[in-house]
């Protein structure tokens, strides 16, 4: 598909990764922007930059109701982005209860599910259009201090693969955006190496121009993927001594 001209939807719009998707949907041309987010309010330096581009949307992906009540209002969508997603840095044994991981699960599995059930039917009416899912590279390799993002994301990997499958007769790209380390919320604590969110948003939105179902922003990623078709066991423990402090 190409954006220009596309009519697209973010969510999360109002911090991290969702800023930099509504810097470059605009640059590259769309037609429309729906900005995504539980406090509308909280879009109004977003949408003034452009407001005949940026519309605000309230929206809670974690609430069915909310995800609805967004598809009905965006009906011309060809574009979503399911950007959205929280992740707390915590160990699945070590963290000292289980509210955290089922909050990620909540967010990053169930949420980005009933966004894509909800827009199935949007993008197909539009004549097929694409998602493209923020996954992560820890969905194919489980990084231990942040044990139960991980399996979250492996979760949203797996959804994305069979949202694919539902969707490819309808004409409908679903992708799968796979950064390492972003430069950017709580990566900016991590040690390098990292990618710039702006080269994840680039390389995400590339994607959708060229057909690209799997992308892995960054030298990084791209580094780790190669390492899970050769040696994956190895990649497996060198990650695993990145214990929960």
């Amino acid at each position: 598909m190409e954006i220009a001209n596309s009519i697209a939807l973010v969510t999360g719009a109002n911090g991290g990764l969702g800023q930099y998707y509504m810097e470059a949907l605009r640059s590259r041309g769309a037609a429309k922007i729906y900005a995504a987010a539980r406090n509308p309010n909280s879009l109004a330096d977003l949408v003034a930059t452009d407001p005949n581009i940026i519309i605000p949307v309230a929206l809670d992906i974690t609430n069915e109701q909310s995800v609805n009540q967004a598809a009905l209002l965006c009906q011309d969508v060809t574009l979503l982005i399911n950007n959205a997603g929280v992740g707390f840095n915590q160990g699945l044994i070590a963290a000292p209860d289980l509210s955290h991981a089922r909050m990620e699960i909540d967010v990053n599995y169930f949420g980005t599910l009933m966004m894509c059930r909800a827009f199935a039917s949007v993008l197909k009416q539009n004549g097929g259009g694409a998602m493209i899912n923020m996954v992560s590279m820890v969905a194919r390799v489980n990084l231990p201090f942040n044990g139960s993002y991980s399996a979250s994301k492996a979760a949203t990997l797996s959804l994305t693969q069979g949202v694919r499958a539902e969707l490819a007769a309808q004409g409908t790209l679903v992708i799968a955006v796979l950064p390492a380390t972003i430069d950017i919320g709580m990566g900016k604590a991590y040690p390098e190496p990292k990618v710039s969110p702006e080269e994840v948003v680039s390389e995400a939105l590339q994607a959708a121009i060229e057909g690209v179902e799997d992308v892995y922003p960054g030298e990084q990623a791209k580094q780790m993927a190669a390492q899970l078709l050769s040696d994956p066991k190895m990649l497996e423990k060198t990650v695993a001594l990145m214990l929960p402090s």
